[in-house]
């Protein structure tokens, strides 16, 4: 699938759409697959110890069933493209809705824990496939003059949904008593974590039949008519929609994708700046930020507070990473993208070495662990307030740094392999945290900080500004 054509066409720039609440429906219905996205990516915080003790296994195995979605979204973000070029961008988001809808159900009734990372990966297909297909789809059908702020709708439903699966996780806790392997209706409390999913899920199904079809596909596909009837719903019926449409397929018949050997640089292989994306995207998770997303309820647990306090901490960093989220939007285009990241840096560095002294002072073994009150206190608020830094700088920029850095040329090709970068480096982290807090939780927390700190220098020295430029400057 082709990256949407960053000059704004003579014509589109007239787009005025009549009825802007219709326009912001079919966005919000895509940005559902961001919803999907978060819920699905954090519900499996609450059910992890769940998970654990109902099937007997330990942190390794823990750490594959958890990352296992990953490998699901690696390969859904692989294949999202080519897919929704050759089917449609609603067709293929049907596909991601039912396969969310079965990685709910296959969750929810697992009949052993690789059984249940199978429904994981399932659910990790529709992930990666949320990620590529909804993002393009409201850049194609958002009015030029409105395409940003609706662009923001996929991360805004990204945090929402994992704030919403915090909370279920919660609320579903509490109905069984405030233990997750508390019986509920039948089933234990954390298979209704993961099953609940369904909801939103089948939500989404629905929502993509009453949604059009992109604009820029339809004429792709030789669907003309239907396309500047789309196209007037979406930017207004006043325009000449003839040209709108002669513009669009004059840029598709210029489109060139770019590929790999498009990205070949004389040094390490890589030109400068793909290298620079790909360390962004991998700092961006060298930092631990899924560890509290994935892993929160059972770290806290692991230090002695009980299932319904964890349960309630998690929802919590969950709200703060959705404050700092709106935060980063209002302050991204006035302070710029790297004084965010270099503030962002040196907030994660220093809350996650508090962090790391404070789990220092955890004593005891097994189900006898402990930590002094004053040293936990320490530690929640240090996990909050690296929340907090990580949402309002490194969870937006680098993102709009991905998409605005690249040269036109490369843009696509160099977003993949940054993309891809991000996956397998989330998937390190996740599959190895387990095992790092049984050896060593607070050794694992110092080693956050040092990727924080090096994060620092890395934007000082090597990211350049992008604020205030077109992006037919980026070279």
């Amino acid at each position: 699938m082709t990256s949407p054509e960053p000059v704004v066409e003579p014509e589109a720039r007239k787009a005025h759409p009549e009825h802007l609440g219709h326009v912001l429906f079919i966005t919000a219905a895509a940005a559902m697959g961001g919803f999907l996205f978060g819920y699905d990516s954090a519900v499996i915080n609450g059910a992890v110890t769940g998970i654990r003790d109902r099937f007997g296994v330990g942190s390794a195995e823990i750490g594959i069933v958890v990352s296992s979605a990953l490998l699901g979204c690696a390969v859904g973000a692989a294949t999202a493209g080519r897919l929704a070029d050759r089917i449609g961008r609603i067709r293929s988001m049907q596909i991601a809705a039912v396969l969310f809808t079965a990685s709910a159900i296959g969750s929810m009734l697992p009949f052993s824990v690789w059984d249940l990372g199978f429904w994981r990966i399932v659910g990790g297909l529709g992930i990666g496939m949320a990620s590529v297909i909804a993002p393009a789809y409201i850049a194609e059908v958002a009015p030029p003059a409105y395409r940003g702020r609706l662009g923001s709708l996929q991360q805004l439903g990204i945090v929402s949904g994992i704030v919403i699966s915090q909370l279920v996780n919660y609320a579903v806790a509490q109905a069984a008593g405030g233990e997750t392997r508390n019986e509920l209706a039948g089933l234990e409390a954390w298979q209704w974590m993961l099953g609940i999913m369904f909801v939103p899920a089948a939500l989404y199904g629905l929502l993509t039949l009453a949604i059009p079809e992109s604009p820029r596909y339809l004429i792709s596909v030789g669907r003309r008519e239907k396309a500047k009837q789309v196209l007037g719903e979406v930017e207004g019926h006043t325009m000449d929609l003839d040209r709108r449409a002669d513009e669009i397929e004059a840029l598709l018949r210029s489109d060139r994708k770019p590929t790999l050997s498009d990205l070949r640089g004389n040094r390490l292989g890589l030109l400068p700046i793909v290298w620079v994306g790909i360390l962004l995207s991998v700092f961006q998770q060298f930092v631990g930020i899924n560890v509290i997303f994935y892993y929160s309820s059972a770290l806290w647990q692991s230090v002695g507070i009980d299932t319904e306090g964890s349960l309630f901490y998690s929802l919590t960093t969950s709200i703060i990473n959705l404050v700092g989220t709106f935060v980063a939007i209002a302050l991204v285009d006035r302070v710029g993208r790297k004084p965010l990241a270099l503030v962002g840096s040196a907030g994660m560095a220093a809350s996650l070495a508090v962090a790391a002294w404070a789990f220092s002072f955890k004593t005891g073994t097994g189900d006898d662990i402990t930590i002094p009150d004053t040293q936990g206190a320490v530690a929640l608020v240090a996990a909050h307030v690296f929340v907090l830094f990580f949402a309002l700088s490194w969870g937006v920029v680098v993102w709009v740094f991905l998409g605005e850095m690249f040269p036109n040329r490369i843009r696509a090709a160099a977003l993949g392999v940054a993309a891809a970068a991000q996956w397998i480096a989330n998937w390190a982290i996740t599959v190895t945290f387990p095992s790092l807090s049984e050896w060593n939780l607070s050794g694992a927390y110092w080693m956050y900080a040092a990727f924080a700190v090096l994060s620092f220098f890395f934007v000082l020295k090597y990211v350049p500004e992008t604020k205030g430029k077109a992006l037919e400057e980026m070279g």
